[in-house]
């Protein structure tokens, strides 16, 4: 990416409305998220939280900066941190970070969003499609996103986090299902 003007998380900080940075550059989120969006990322915090109860050094978060480093704080609609020490924002790679698409960020979040994860070595990438109720999920085995597979009624069961935890996909578009 190449701008005219550079930003850094000293500048970040003071921007009214929901933003992300990138190398330096700015970029707003899309408006308030479609109520599926929001229910899907409550419902995905729910799941891991009930797992949770037996895990002090694990949480699970909605929309936290993970600032990366000084021009570059992104905020993944969900993650899983362990043994964060900063009340701030996010200083180390979460265990899981979930993404939901949208039609005006799937670009972001399916190759930038994919790379600086997957360098950052964040161990599991989800990206949830609320349009076609399916989750992909990528694995990072020596710095490289291993695709785990499509999921849409099964349940995956993340083995490398510190607080072993697992999403039933099934239970989690169950509701979406029976909409049309």
């Amino acid at each position: 990416m190449c701008a005219i003007e550079y930003y850094t998380y000293e500048d970040y900080k003071q921007w009214e409305g929901k933003w992300e940075l990138i190398a330096g550059v700015p970029l707003a989120m899309a408006p308030a998220p479609v109520r599926k969006h929001q229910a899907l990322a409550a419902k995905i915090i729910r799941q891991i939280d009930e797992q949770l109860d037996e895990c002090a050094t694990c949480e699970v978060l909605g929309e936290a900066d993970y600032k990366i480093c000084d021009d570059t704080v992104l905020r993944p609609d969900v993650v899983l941190i362990c043994n964060e020490p900063n009340d701030t924002y996010l200083t180390k790679a979460p265990e899981i970070a979930f993404e939901i698409i949208s039609p005006a960020t799937a670009k972001r979040d399916e190759k930038y969003k994919f790379e600086i994860y997957e360098k950052e070595l964040v161990k599991y990438y989800v990206l949830v499609y609320p349009d076609d109720l399916i989750a992909k999920i990528y694995k990072n085995e020596q710095a490289r996103y291993i695709k785990q597979g499509d999921f849409s009624f099964e349940r995956y069961d993340f083995e490398q986090t510190t607080c072993k935890v697992s999403i039933d996909f099934d239970k989690l578009f169950k509701k979406f299902r029976t909409k049309n």
